[in-house]
């Protein structure tokens, strides 16, 4: 296991960056808590960010809801919250430091066409000088990394069938895509560790790309154990999942740390909150968290999803 924070030197920041589609749910309490004590135990920072670039899936009113609900928990981040919305103009800008390197491209094609391709195969409109109306913006991506270590899953190999050669960078509605802007949000902040869910787990090889195309040293990474419903899918906002009650905090954070393979012991159950935090930070060990992506656990299910 390689040694987690290998200078000293080095100030640790991690983050958590929801996206306001919805409130916080079990699933997303996990993974705050999971990268809230990671930071913690290596005394470095904890970051909140709001990624709310995709204005038709959001929920009015969730980024005030999201932030409440980390503070009832008594997660408490270092600085303040950065909101994505705000940052249009250093996505744009970091697009034409691309657009300059010559590896982007203005693309017409639909999901489908883009399906059909071969790997590594870029699709017709890198050919060609097409109108930036009603056009993605993607990237060309030549990088080629089919791995990478993670500190949960340890070696991840590229899923042969993922379509690698190129990836939109700016939609076609005109709003900035999710790889691009975590990537530049995440140099900008300097992010030196991201611990996160592992339904990002593949999109990591998008972001690598990227980070190699800016020249910068991408962060070590950390993806943790999926929360599964009721019915075996992801626990999300959009599989309706219950919105965690701030009244059960207690019990909201000894679950998720025995999730996370921690032992609380039952005293912990009826303590202060951030009793509880103290306990958990010093037992805390990101290598004994479960690598297995999809964690089954029927009272989780029983408690947390419908």
């Amino acid at each position: 296991m390689p040694i987690l924070n290998a200078n000293p030197s080095l100030v640790y920041v991690g983050r958590f960056a929801p996206s306001p589609s919805g409130p916080l749910h079990f699933g997303s309490l996990v993974a705050a808590l999971g990268s809230y004590l990671q930071a913690r135990k290596l005394q470095g920072k904890w970051l909140v960010r709001i990624e709310d670039i995709d204005p038709p899936r959001e929920i009015s009113g969730a980024s005030a809801h999201i932030l409440d609900t980390l503070e009832q928990h008594h997660l408490y981040w270092d600085d303040t919250p950065v909101y994505q919305s705000q940052r249009t103009a250093l996505y744009q800008e970091k697009i034409n430091e691309l657009v300059a390197q010559g590896l982007t491209f203005f693309c017409h094609c639909t999901r489908a066409q883009l399906a059909s391709l071969a790997a590594k195969k870029l699709c017709p409109c890198a050919d060609n000088v097409l109108s930036a109306d009603d056009a993605a913006v993607r990237f060309k991506n030549s990088a080629d990394i089919v791995s990478f270590y993670d500190l949960v899953q340890q070696q991840v190999n590229r899923v042969v069938s993922d379509t690698q050669a190129q990836f939109a960078i700016k939609r076609k509605d005109g709003l900035f895509a999710y790889q691009l802007a975590v990537v530049v949000d995440d140099i900008a902040q300097g992010i030196s560790e991201v611990v996160r869910g592992a339904d990002l787990l593949h999109a990591t090889f998008y972001q690598l790309a990227l980070y190699k195309a800016f020249g910068a040293q991408p962060p070590r990474f950390a993806h943790l154990p999926l929360v599964l419903s009721a019915n075996g899918a992801k626990l999300s906002k959009q599989n309706h999942a219950l919105a965690i009650d701030n009244q059960q905090v207690t019990q909201n954070l000894f679950n998720a740390m025995e999730f996370l393979g921690l032992m609380p012991p039952q005293s912990l159950a009826k303590a202060a909150p951030e009793d509880m935090l103290n306990w958990a930070i010093n037992a805390w060990d990101l290598s004994a968290v479960p690598r297995k992506i999809a964690c089954n656990d029927n009272r989780i299910k029983a408690l947390y999803s419908i």
